[in-house]
């Protein structure tokens, strides 16, 4: 791993900055936040292949998460209650209340909220459903439908299991979510709602009839003969995204509450910017003029300027538009210094769960002064004006770092991370 110098400035933090005391990650490329770091940075095999439900698809593979099981962790009785998601999310969120050392026996209930984003909910059991009712009628079909396939189901899910009585919210802003989220959680601690709040996205949607409809909309790729090697952000091949599950959750806290209890803390969230693009239903604004305005938001949020970005989490979805856009965007603001890493290659993009996911390992790589790097970018896009990090991380000095996130309906999201 090849190292970088550069450091940039370090700025007083801000006083309403949220601390990150706990992260939980659930991906194709690790369950568990060692396991899912390690996948990244070190380009382990992900889980990614065909899927028996979508064979005869042009798009037939998806990212997996392979090595959890449910119904093991949870015991088989409440899994049978929760949508997959929202099992991910409980998996995440148990971790990372372990990680931040919290015991929720112990904690004020009353104080902590649950902010989960997902783009879907629980689509599986909704095709279930489906089908259930056009084979057997209307009598066999569950009654737990709806609180197994709507959006707040993760975050109902999380709240039931870990005993919270603070606000519990869903976010539902499609590939934007998890990212959302976390700005909503910040903004939470920020106006003293809450002293903690778990957050982050959770997505699992392997079914026929999305996968289908994103070929219908060309943004999947249909490398079939190496699903691994399918999702290739920047690079000059690119063809489109591959679809994939997972969940990534913070624990967030307000910095007195992290302080006073001598918390550890793995970095903070400074700032945030949100923005809608009010141009079309699937398409990104061209000039990345949304995406623009929420990360220069974030900026000014966080008192930071972008002199001050070492690196940069991309929405970086591998599809010839959204890279280019986005990329374009990135250099305008912040110039040619910062290290930019799209995850998706080891991860899978994972729709509402992709920013919860990703804004996790932005932590990590602040921690470890680490840049994942950009797999299967193997021919950079001589368009495409970023200082991409391929192939092997990159060890480097930063002390703030950037994720950003767009989603269709125009959503785009960004945040602002500094080091602890």
């Amino acid at each position: 791993m090849s190292a970088t110098a550069g450091p940039h400035r370090r700025r007083p933090l801000p006083p309403y900055a949220a601390a990150v005391t706990g992260v939980g990650l659930v991906t194709a490329a690790g369950t568990g936040t060692d396991a899912a770091w390690r996948g990244v940075t070190e380009h382990l095999v992900p889980s990614v292949g065909p899927r028996p439900e979508l064979a005869g698809l042009p798009c037939d593979f998806f990212y997996s998460v392979t090595d959890c099981d449910p119904g093991a962790i949870l015991g088989v009785a409440a899994q049978r209650l929760m949508d997959r998601f929202a099992q991910l999310a409980v998996i995440a969120a148990r971790e990372a209340v372990a990680d931040a050392g919290l015991d929720p026996s112990l904690w004020d209930s009353a104080r902590v909220g649950v902010v989960i984003g997902s783009a879907h909910g629980g689509l599986p059991f909704y095709d279930e459903q489906q089908a259930v009712l056009a084979a057997r009628g209307p009598r066999r079909v569950s009654p737990k439908l709806a609180p197994l396939t709507v959006v707040n189901g993760a975050a109902s899910s999380v709240s039931l299991d870990l005993g919270v009585h603070g606000p519990s919210q869903a976010v539902s802003t499609a590939c934007s979510s998890g990212t959302v989220a976390i700005g909503t959680a910040h903004q939470m601690l920020r106006s003293g709602a809450c002293d903690i709040v778990i957050a982050g996205g959770a997505e699992s949607t392997c079914t026929r009839l999305l996968i289908a409809s994103a070929c219908s909309l060309k943004a999947v790729s249909t490398r079939r003969e190496d699903p691994a090697a399918a999702c290739r952000p920047f690079d000059t091949h690119r063809d489109g995204f591959v679809v994939g599950e997972g969940a990534g959750l913070l624990v967030l806290e307000h910095p007195e509450h992290a302080r006073a209890r001598g918390a550890a803390v793995r970095a903070h969230i400074s700032g945030y910017g949100a923005t809608s693009d009010a141009l079309s239903a699937v398409a990104p604004d061209p000039d990345g003029l949304g995406i623009e305005r929420a990360l220069r938001t974030a900026l000014a949020d966080a008192g930071l300027s972008p002199a001050d970005v070492g690196h940069v989490n991309a929405h970086g979805t591998s599809t010839l538009s959204n890279d280019l856009i986005e990329a374009t965007m990135l250099r305008r603001v912040l110039g040619e210094s910062p290290l930019v890493t799209s995850t998706k290659a080891m991860t899978g993009h994972t729709l509402g769960a992709a920013g919860g996911i990703e804004t996790a390992l932005t932590v990590l790589a602040l921690q470890h002064q680490l840049v994942p790097p950009t797999v299967n970018l193997d021919a950079p896009d001589p368009e495409i004006p970023i200082e991409a990090v391929a192939k092997e991380a990159r060890g480097a000095s930063f002390d703030c770092a950037v994720k950003t996130s767009l989603g269709f309906g125009g959503h785009n999201a960004a945040l602002v991370l500094t080091k602890a």
